[in-house]
């Protein structure tokens, strides 16, 4: 059986070195630094990959886990091993017949501690507007009385003995005992003046962070104030802050590139095709570009595609029962009292706008005057997509309906022609609006509408994430048509679960009677928590150490939430019983849920890679991985070595995990050695009762895929019965263990086809 899973290496075609056939995104941190990932290397050639897709590789904040708090865009990151250790990497993945993809940051860099590490900030906050370097940040000096508000001390400033000044340095201190002082430059012949001008003839104030949310007078990520936006729409900085990462392409150290939040820029498509100039016709480039469900990526930008979030959408609510998931909200709703999705959004909206991004919409108001203020207001919460880019599809009519009855329909005609008449404007309308539904949506509402959690993915739609069969092909067929080189994921770095986390939560759409046991909540602790404690429980299973992973993610929840406690306003006595909501031993499902999370494991991991557009494989997660909201999917990764030399061996796969491990080699191994087969794109449709349940398509004419969908309602109705896959013309011989080794022709049997198995792959021979 084993053997079947194997991929065949005849009639073999080489992909070009630029388009992956597939990419393995590694997580880099100074606990797993390039020499790590190059030892990795020749296991990740065997399994199939053809591009490493590193994370965000220059110099960063010490420590840092992520890297995408960058403080010095001209050198590759000490704590990772360097320049050297890169290139090394490079090499080694070239001698195995693989290439990198880098992460690349151009939005943002950090506010650091120290803050001498970025050097371009410390001289703007030593020189002001006058500096070389004021045109690298979006700064507003009148709105902070010509300073430039800097929220980096834990509590407001109150003593003159806390400040101290180095003039031999050039340097201001800020220091509290036992807390490390902070630097500040000086500005210079201020030295000697007393502390009260010498504070205020500074061009920056150290403030308490709290001042942030109202008083910012710089453009950052999201809410984040320790990460300063950065304008590359101006040639000199595009140059300055893009000169390593262009000189890595151009070594062919790297060949492809993700450009981390693009709707943070000011003219996306303006820098997307300075990058191309630069990085010319040959390197691989997506973007992190959430779209909503009916949105597409602009067709003119000159990009393979995005990241994958909304396949990762399609794929997920493919396995979701829609029928299911309203008995769960309505479950839901009775058990902790909450309004529907779109009311739940709004209000989400309207909060984090007036509250965490006070500063950003008084920007906005100020810019619009008084008249329009309430009309800016009111269609940043009604905009039902990220942000608007000129030219391109305005608001819905719904949108500009509800926004016009807060706001008149006057006011928001002229807001809507001061879009159009002022680039300025436009573009920083777009982007508070894409930091706005971030922080509203994926950060708040996702945390408290959880009828289905694991609907609840960047780019889904919770209210509505049912996805049938049709709207699937033709989702499919547009990728391949307009597409074909995309991305496409389900699980990253940035997933609040991971795709077989959500495989097991999603199960519950099939079976809603399975959350009747969530049952009130203990005095003090609300009902929505425990239902989300429940959910998350399922979903993780008896993963190890479950119980500490849980209760860290269950508390995350409830201060992302807001409801009851959050981060800036913690509530100690609440949070100190989150953990009572774990439950003391593992969360089974019964056995007949349990085979309808196989199921879904299985089919989510076989319709991306076979779907059209280039699959990444979340570090680990080619073998089951269970990963609840970061930092818990960021663990590190556990590569499956030796269970895949078994497999290879002739092992039968022992559980699930070596099912998914198996499946992922034969079919990465089949983009990599054959990469025609992965050409076009044709739905096939089963005829029966139980047709429904069935996604099958071909890819080129001679690779045929199937997947069950929504496994346990198959059951219940009797299961396949007499449904039927008409095939094309030809004999197809099984890779993968659906029906042993028997060729089917014809009209078969749905039953037959995937007898032994809810998933499987043919090719025509």
């Amino acid at each position: 059986m084993t053997q079947q899973y194997a991929g065949t290496t005849s009639d073999h075609d080489v992909p070009t070195p630029d388009t992956p056939t597939s990419t393995y995104r590694l997580q880099l941190h100074p606990g797993f630094p390039f020499a790590a990932a190059e030892a990795a290397v020749p296991y990740l050639a065997s399994l199939g990959v053809s591009h490493l897709h590193l994370s965000p590789v220059l110099e960063a904040v010490p420590g840092s886990t992520h890297g995408y708090d960058v403080t010095d865009h001209s050198r590759v990151r000490d704590e990772l091993g360097g320049e050297e250790g890169l290139r090394a990497l490079a090499a080694c993945a070239r001698a195995h017949g693989l290439a990198l993809v880098l992460d690349i940051v151009p939005n943002h860099m950090a506010v650091p501690t120290p803050l001498r590490l970025n050097r371009p900030l410390w001289e703007v906050l030593r020189e002001g507007p006058d500096s070389p370097y004021a045109r690298w940040f979006d700064i507003d000096w009148r709105a902070g009385g010509g300073q430039l508000l800097l929220p980096v001390l834990g509590e407001p400033p109150r003593r003159p003995d806390e400040w101290t000044v180095d003039a031999a340095a050039g340097v201001l201190r800020h220091g509290r005992p036992g807390a490390p002082p902070r630097e500040f430059p000086l500005r210079a012949g201020t030295e000697r003046l007393p502390l009260p001008a010498l504070l205020a003839a500074q061009w920056y104030r150290p403030a308490c962070w709290r001042e942030a949310r109202t008083g910012l007078n710089y453009r950052r990520f999201f809410t984040i104030s320790d990460l300063i936006g950065v304008r590359v729409e101006h040639p000199e900085v595009f140059a300055a802050t893009h000169a390593k990462v262009l000189e890595l392409v151009h070594d062919g150290v790297v060949r492809g590139l993700r450009i981390d939040h693009v709707d943070g820029l000011a003219d996306p498509e303006a820098y997307l095709r300075r990058l191309r100039a630069e990085v010319g016709d040959d390197c691989w480039v997506v973007v992190e570009k959430i779209l909503a469900r009916e949105e597409r990526l602009a067709p003119d930008w000159p990009v393979a595609g995005t990241t994958g979030y909304d396949a990762l959408h399609r794929l997920d609510g493919l396995l979701t029962d829609p029928a299911g998931v309203a008995q769960l909200a309505a479950r839901y709703a009775r058990l902790a009292d909450t309004p529907d999705w779109e009311e739940t959004a709004a209000t989400a909206a309207r909060e984090v706008l007036t509250g965490d991004l006070a500063a950003e919409l008084a920007a906005l108001e100020r810019r619009s005057g008084s008249d329009l203020a309430p009309a800016v207001r009111e269609l940043l919460i009604a905009y039902p997509v990220y942000r608007p880019y000129p030219g391109g599809p305005g608001p819905s009519a719904r949108a500009l309906e509800r926004a016009a009855v807060r706001a008149g329909a006057d006011a928001v005609e002229g807001v809507r022609d001061l879009l159009l008449r002022d680039p300025a404007f436009a573009a920083r309308f777009a982007q508070t609006s894409a930091a706005l539904r971030a922080k509203s949506l994926e950060d708040r509402a996702f945390y408290r509408w959880a009828p289905l959690l694991s609907a609840n993915e960047v780019g889904g739609e919770p209210g509505g994430p049912g996805v049938e069969p049709e709207e699937f092909h033709a989702y499919c067929a547009h990728l391949e048509r307009d597409w074909p080189a995309t991305g496409t994921v389900l699980s990253t770095h940035d997933t609040k679960r991971s795709a077989d986390v959500r495989a097991r939560i999603a199960v519950l759409s099939q079976a809603p009677e399975a959350m009747d046991g969530a049952g009130p909540a203990a005095d003090g602790l609300d009902p929505q928590l425990r239902w989300v404690a429940r959910q998350s429980a399922i979903g993780l299973g008896d993963a190890p150490e479950r119980a500490a992973r849980l209760a860290a993610a269950l508390l995350k929840s409830a201060r992302e939430a807001g409801l009851r406690t959050s981060w800036t306003d913690p509530d100690e006595a609440y949070e100190a019983r989150v953990p009572e909501l774990v439950p003391p031993a593992p969360a089974e499902l019964p056995p007949a849920l349990e085979r309808a999370a196989r199921a879904n494991l299985l089919g989510a991991t076989l319709l991306h890679l076979a779907m059209p557009g280039v699959p990444e494989v979340y570090q680990g997660a080619e073998a089951e991985f269970r990963a609840l909201v970061d930092p818990d999917n960021r663990r590190p990764a556990v590569f499956p070595r030796e269970a895949l030399a078994a497999l290879d061996a002739g092992s039968d796969p022992r559980d699930v995990s070596e099912e998914k491990l198996a499946l992922t080699a034969t079919l990465l191994r089949l983009r990599r050695d054959r990469p025609a087969l992965f050409r076009g794109y044709t739905p096939l449709r089963a005829e029966g009762p139980a047709a429904r349940h069935l996604v099958a398509f071909t890819r080129s004419p001679d690779l045929l895929v199937a997947v069950t969908r929504l496994s346990h309602r198959l059951a219940g109705s009797g299961g396949w019965r007499d449904t039927r896959l008409p095939l094309p013309p030809g004999d197809w011989h099984p890779v993968t263990p659906a029906a042993g080794g028997t060729p089917h022709r014809g009209t078969p049997l749905v039953a037959t086809l995937l007898a032994a198995h809810p998933v499987g792959v043919w090719l025509r021979g």
